[in-house]
């Protein structure tokens, strides 16, 4: 029999649809909904809010510290595309793993 993807049932339509727009419009809707204790407390909306703020940070960081040549451009709409791809992902309900800032996410707590 084949598995197939069943999401979780404390998962709700407006976790995922949060989820997913935390990282299109990433960092300034992930701190918008860190800041509401009702979106902050469910865990999967917490774990997805807590990267995309995260990435959201650092790729306008890197894009900053690179801005004075086309490469910050490219590191930015990069970014822009891979949190297109992570966010219709947490919007199937599944959970995105982020080399080195999911880690750091679960070591401080914030997922």
């Amino acid at each position: 029999m084949s598995e197939q993807f069943n999401p979780s049932p404390e998962i709700s339509d407006d976790d995922r649809l949060w989820a997913m727009l935390s990282y299109i419009l990433s960092p300034i809707v992930p701190i918008i909904l860190l800041l509401i204790p009702e979106k902050r407390e469910r865990p999967f909306l917490k774990a997805h809010l807590a990267q995309s703020l995260v990435f959201g940070v650092a790729v306008y960081l890197i894009s900053a510290l690179f801005g004075f040549i086309i490469l910050g451009t490219i590191i930015r709409i990069a970014g822009f595309v891979v949190e297109i791809i992570w966010g219709l992902a947490a919007n199937r309900g599944e959970y995105v793993t982020i080399p080195v800032i999911t880690d750091l996410c679960k070591k401080q707590g914030w997922a």
